[in-house]
């Protein structure tokens, strides 16, 4: 009987310690797993944002925030179009036309630091949704303005509206994947030229029969439309990692993945707070001090020739100061006025149809910008753009006919868009996600000193002889190529940097 006992005895120890032997691999692989959970793998937002890959969020993404920039220029597009309506209204002199235009860019230049500055420390989304509210509501106003002092103070404060909109295209950025970039970013340049033309056409139509108020009162519907539509897109999940705000990066991306029918790396994010966001001591620090000055400058320059060529054909046609050689009567007619007196001289359907054309140069060479992007980088192509579009004010000035006119217009406009297209792409990677609005927000400023001063040159001296005021435009240029084949950083391929 004790015999048997010790045989149950022995059986049962040994069936139990079959047992314990059966298990223990499959909780030593838990505990593994477990331990690999807590300590083992980490990603970053930029291998978040490269694994999730391009999809249906970054298409979201394309058209709203694309069509901010639709706001942005139909806001700025607007200058040409209502000069000879407030000139004749007002009986206004050539350098008060300019004015005006110089303080929306006071505008515009006095808030793109501001813009900046509060971006980088207090996030990107807010600051470009405020700026769709303030200018909306400014631009409106504008069309009530009783006098011209109130309408340049009015237009001061949507330029101020506008540097903050232009604070999107930091947001979109951060966003995309390195090997998009120089392919969406080029693109966006298709909704500038739809705020310029829908700009143009309302001119064209509603001006003649309503007035110039109604224009801009009109103009004003797309704001109001993309300031409920602009609740789809997130704070920038990069941003969000900078402030310590782990947790809403992760349900960002977590959110964009889901949409991309993607997912999110292995592990858990982490990447440290940043607590020096948006000092301007990173901008002139030892690694960004000659990419910033040569950036300052080149931005000023993109401006100035942006807006010389659009402002100049502008004055060409409304004054009839064009070398034509097949002019038709009414362009024969030359405006000059030695004492400067002012006159009225509302555009025709001719020179709307010509700026129309010219506006479609802001896309028809987009496809070489993107070949340019990938094939010789980022700097080359600055430096070509600008070489090429010197010699192009030049021959504005040459005798043609007035198709000869609009074709010179139309690949002017396409050169300094592409410049102006490149220069943002080049500075939105340029500079670390800690100072990257803020660097936006200098250059932007920057860049208007040259949108202040190109209104005098195109609207002013324009009037004095048109060899003298394009050639400062072409001048410009030539120095600014210069200036961007010694850029230090070639930023083609390159992961966006998250600290300096």
């Amino acid at each position: 009987m004790m015999d048997g006992n010790l045989k149950t005895q022995l059986v049962s120890a040994i069936h139990l310690q079959e047992v314990e032997l059966e298990e223990q691999p499959a909780d030593h692989q838990q505990d593994t797993t477990n331990n690999n959970n807590d300590s083992g793998q980490t990603f970053t937002v930029e291998e978040a944002v490269e694994t999730i890959g391009f999809g249906r969020f970054h298409i979201l993404l394309f058209f709203i925030m694309g069509s901010s920039n639709i706001v942005e220029a139909m806001e700025i597009m607007l200058l040409a179009v209502v000069s000879p309506e407030i000139r004749c209204e007002w009986r206004l002199k050539d350098w008060q036309v300019a004015l005006v235009s110089t303080m929306v860019f006071l505008g515009f230049m006095v808030c793109g630091v501001l813009g900046g500055y509060v971006a980088d420390k207090y996030g990107r989304w807010k600051v470009v949704f405020g700026g769709f509210v303030w200018s909306a509501y400014f631009s409106l106003l504008t069309s009530f303005a009783p006098s011209y002092g109130w309408f340049i103070f009015l237009r001061s404060m949507v330029g101020c509206g506008v540097a903050g909109v232009s604070q999107g295209f930091v947001l979109k950025t951060e966003f995309i994947p390195a090997k998009y970039r120089a392919y969406l970013l080029p693109l966006a340049t298709i909704f500038w030229m739809i705020g310029s033309m829908l700009i143009i056409i309302l001119g064209m139509v509603v001006v003649p029969t309503m007035g110039w108020r109604w224009m801009i009162r009109i103009s004003v519907a797309p704001s109001i439309v993309l300031i409920f539509l602009f609740k789809f897109i997130p704070e920038s999940a990069r941003y969000n990692v900078s402030a310590g705000n782990l947790q809403a990066a992760v349900k960002t991306l977590q959110w964009i993945a889901k949409m991309n029918r993607a997912s999110l790396p292995p592990g858990r994010l982490m990447e440290p707070t940043l607590n020096e966001r948006g000092s301007w001591r990173i901008l002139l620090s030892s690694g960004f001090r000659r990419t910033s000055l040569l950036l300052w400058y080149s931005w000023f320059v993109a401006s100035f020739s942006y807006y010389g060529s659009v402002l100049s054909s502008s004055e060409l046609l409304e004054k009839n100061l064009l070398c034509v050689v097949d002019a038709e009567q009414e362009h024969q007619i030359k405006h000059l006025h030695e004492d400067g007196l002012c006159y009225c001289i509302p555009f025709r359907p001719g020179d709307y149809q010509t700026l129309l054309i010219s506006c479609l140069g802001e896309v028809a060479l987009v496809p070489l910008n993107i070949c340019l992007l990938n094939i010789v980088g980022r700097k080359l192509s600055l430096t070509a753009l600008q070489l090429l579009a010197a010699v192009l004010f030049m021959m504005v000035n040459i005798c043609t006919t007035m198709f000869g006119f609009t074709v010179l217009l139309f690949l002017l406009r396409s050169l300094v868009s592409m410049n102006f297209n490149v220069v943002y792409i080049y500075t939105a990677e340029v500079y670390p996600t800690v100072a990257r609005s803020l660097g936006m927000g200098f250059c932007t400023s920057f860049s208007r000193i040259g949108g202040m001063i190109a209104p005098f040159i195109a609207q002013v001296l324009m009037s004095q002889s048109v060899i003298l005021a394009l050639t400062p435009f072409a001048v410009a240029c030539v120095v600014c190529a210069l200036g961007n084949f010694l850029l230090p950083i070639e930023t083609k391929g390159r992961a966006l940097l998250q600290n300096s």
